[in-house]
């Protein structure tokens, strides 16, 4: 079986390469002050194995922007965040780029009811900037079967180009998202012919074992990937938190993580790859040893 291997953290790689105070803002106030890193950290997934690039475009949204200074420059950001990894792709000379759509309103947050207009009027200016830099669409840390529902709207309605939905877990428990709603509920809204594989994203990854068992029946491709933190803390769930409020695992080394992906390899999931605190020496390490396997990266 190939594997098509993601790369790792962007956003929460480009906070400690900038090695400044963290903002609300997050890697976009970096990517903004400093683009040459962004182009850097994608060349350098590359090297370390991985055959997509995701844009730093996670936190680039019209809602999440709003108020600040980054609002009037919605989509000179996404160009500068496509740009990127496109330009790292053509220069590494084979490879995908995937653009990233995060969650409207914030991360891991399950009491906002966007409906699916909102999310169309939201995700359709991102998506339309995007779409010339970019070979598929990934929505990451969908948290709740709204958030789910709405996703599969936007792409059937906004885009033809391959489409990703990564829903996140519950840390204890990966039978379940973060809403607490069943994770088999909302693989069954996403059985759907438009959705291209279904992953599972920015949890703890031994929930997300627990979780592959219950994609491995659907008939998309599926695959994961993991963050890094001890937790998610009541913290980062207050409006605007910063990252620093989140604690790196310091037992999560390349090679205990990937022990987790390639066991999920072997769980079925054809796509692998790293969240937040998740590095270029992990992705390499993943990328080291399926090819040991005998594996084929595409």
């Amino acid at each position: 079986m190939s594997v098509s291997l993601l790369d790792g953290s962007i956003g929460q790689e480009l906070v400690h390469r900038f090695g400044r105070d963290a903002t609300p803002f997050w890697s976009t106030s970096v990517m903004a002050k400093a683009p040459e890193l962004l182009g850097a950290l994608h060349r350098e997934y590359f090297d370390a194995g991985a055959t997509i690039a995701t844009t730093n475009t996670y936190p680039i949204l019209p809602d999440r922007l709003v108020g600040s200074e980054f609002a009037p420059r919605l989509e000179e950001l996404l160009r500068i965040a496509g740009h990127a990894a496109r330009h790292a792709r053509d220069a590494f000379g084979t490879g995908r780029v995937a653009g990233a759509l995060g969650p409207l309103g914030a991360s891991y947050r399950t009491d906002f009811t966007h409906s699916e207009a909102d999310a169309l009027a939201a995700y359709g200016p991102v998506i339309e900037a995007l779409d010339p830099f970019v070979d598929l669409f990934l929505a990451e840390t969908v948290s709740s079967l709204r958030q789910a529902k709405n996703l599969l709207h936007v792409f059937k309605n906004m885009t033809e180009k391959t489409a990703w939905i990564a829903l996140s877990v519950d840390d204890s428990d990966g039978t379940k998202l973060r809403s607490g709603e069943a994770l088999a509920d909302a693989c069954r809204v996403l059985d759907h012919p438009r959705i291209d594989a279904v992953l599972i994203n920015c949890a703890r990854p031994e929930a997300i074992s627990q979780s592959l068992p219950i994609l491995a029946p659907l008939e998309t491709s599926f695959g994961a990937y993991g963050n890094g933190f001890t937790r998610i803390s009541d913290a980062f769930l207050a409006d605007r938190p910063t990252v620093d409020v989140l604690e790196a695992r310091p037992d999560l080394t390349p090679g205990l993580y990937a022990e987790f992906a390639l066991d999920w390899h072997a769980m079925g999931a054809n796509i692998l790859g790293g969240c937040c605190e998740i590095g270029p020496p992990h992705i390499a390490e993943i990328a080291r040893r399926l090819r040991a396997q005998g594996e084929v990266i595409l």
